[in-house]
């Protein structure tokens, strides 16, 4: 899911509220026009100060009624059909109010106000909508938004799409590159094309390739990190959740592979902003106590955000994008140097031998500070400010080093799918007790299921195996 796609669902959300109050407040000074007046004098004595607060709650009902109707939808349609939902859902919004009017005159007090809202909520809605679409579109125009996909497959059917998608820019695709098959000369041109931001997803065109060669695709885009679809066939056997598109007549069904898009993107960022400021604050205090004890056992900086030769610390991020990381500082100066030492290495042991990672349980670089702190996990609680600034989340697979990743097997590269956060279901299943392919199997677990309730469930946990288990080195 593009962002500029995320904008302007959320931005219809404003849109419409503002349509519906516009129409309500139309409708109200259209009955008080002298037209229509001379045809039927006012009889009633209300007030637009009276008459707001009520069109106003009005619209906020409309808009849930909006909601059921699919009308904030992530899926793009056709215009015809979301004016057709417009229409319906107004009119369903309208059968509510009315049957209010129906058992009392109370609430409101002119039918004709009520009809012509009606009309001009349906009127301005889809006008609002048919403007944000202009808008989207004329980006689209600009190559701004649209997805670039690289089609792979010989057939009919990518030579009927890629000149679908060169014709009709409105749909959003830019096709970046089309080849044959999928071999080493496509692989490093596509490693090519990402490198440069021109490629975000991959259709496969040829119902007819191999399964084997179908799901090393497949296998290529959870590495890379790219959008996959396919024309339906015979691999509708494929892992994930998956929506059925069509073009020039041609089914596409796109596979996703996480319920982290869409809504979900959006719920989560909001849960994390506003997670991560409560937890700033209230954690401001034991925060001010940590950095004042590691200044006391060792003047300097406090935070561990630098290496040794003054690069800045990095973590891999969302799709594999790296980030500044910081967090309080727990080992020595220049601790950073030791994992690359044989001999240090030799003499205290890797617990994590033979996989990615590097884990030592007694380590002498950690201080007498840090112990406490990492056994508390709360040499971490800096990491609330990356959530706040988006580089991490508060649940996720937990960020790990460059060079680490560097030498993750490809179904361990899913978890860099999305964000990584400061908690998630390795945490609170054993922590650092878990071998690394163990971690991986929960991380992808609870990308490929998550919810609202699952983040719920593991921040609430999330004390509890802090508190009460081993496993934080």
């Amino acid at each position: 899911m593009k962002r500029s796609e995320l904008f302007f669902t959320i931005v219809l959300l404003p849109v419409d509220l503002l349509a519906l109050i516009a129409a309500s407040i139309a409708a109200f000074h259209l009955r008080l026009h002298p037209y229509f007046v001379n045809l039927r004098p006012v009889t009633f004595d209300l007030t637009i100060e009276n008459y707001l607060p009520v069109a106003t709650l009005v619209s906020f009902g409309w808009m849930v009624i909006f909601a059921v109707s699919g009308l904030y939808g992530m899926r793009r349609r056709a215009m015809a059909t979301e004016l057709t939902r417009v229409f319906l859902a107004c009119s369903a919004g309208m059968a509510g109010v009315f049957s209010i009017l129906f058992f009392s005159r109370t609430l409101f007090e002119s039918r004709f106000i009520a009809v012509a809202a009606w009309i001009l909520a349906i009127i301005f809605v889809c006008a609002a909508r048919i403007a944000v679409r202009l808008v989207q579109r004329s980006l689209l125009y600009a190559g701004i938004g649209e997805h670039k996909v690289v089609l792979i497959g010989n057939s009919h059917s990518g030579d009927e799409l890629e000149k679908f998608f060169k014709a009709r820019h409105r749909f959003g695709f830019h096709v970046a590159g089309h080849f044959p098959k999928f071999d080493e000369a496509a692989r490093e041109h596509i490693h090519a094309l990402k490198s440069k931001d021109q490629v975000d997803e991959i259709f496969l065109v040829d119902p007819e390739m191999s399964r084997k060669d179908a799901f090393e695709i497949l296998s290529f885009t959870e590495n890379e990190h790219l959008g996959f679809r396919y024309v339906a066939d015979l691999f509708a056997a494929a892992a994930g959740r998956s929506i059925i598109h069509t073009f020039t007549g041609i089914p596409v069904i796109e596979v996703q592979k996480t319920p982290l898009d869409g809504w979900g993107a959006i719920y989560k960022r909001i849960f994390d902003i506003v997670g991560s400021l409560v937890l700033i604050i209230a954690t401001l205090p034991i925060q001010i106590v940590v950095a004042i004890a590691l200044f006391i056992e060792s003047p300097g900086r406090v935070f561990f955000s630098r290496l040794p030769n003054g690069k800045k610390v990095l973590r891999m991020g969302g799709s594999g994008r790296p980030f500044h990381y910081f967090k309080f500082r727990s080992m020595i100066k220049d601790a950073h140097l030791f994992r690359f030492d044989p001999d240090f290495v030799k003499k205290y042991g890797n617990l994590r031998e033979g996989s990615p990672m590097f884990k030592l349980k007694d380590d002498p670089r950690v201080t007498r500070v840090g112990k406490i702190l990492r056994k508390y996990s709360l040499d971490e609680l800096p990491e609330f400010y990356l959530v706040l600034l988006g580089r991490m989340s508060l649940v996720g697979p937990r960020p790990h080093l460059p060079e680490e990743v560097a030498n993750y097997k490809p179904h361990q590269r899913k978890v860099l799918t999305i964000k990584p956060g400061i908690t998630g279901m390795a945490q609170i299943s054993g922590r650092a007790d878990l071998d690394f392919d163990e971690e991986v199997r929960l991380d992808v677990s609870y990308i490929e299921r998550w919810s609202p309730w699952l983040d719920l469930y593991i921040l609430l946990k999330t004390p509890f195996a802090v508190l009460f288990r081993g496993g934080a080195y």
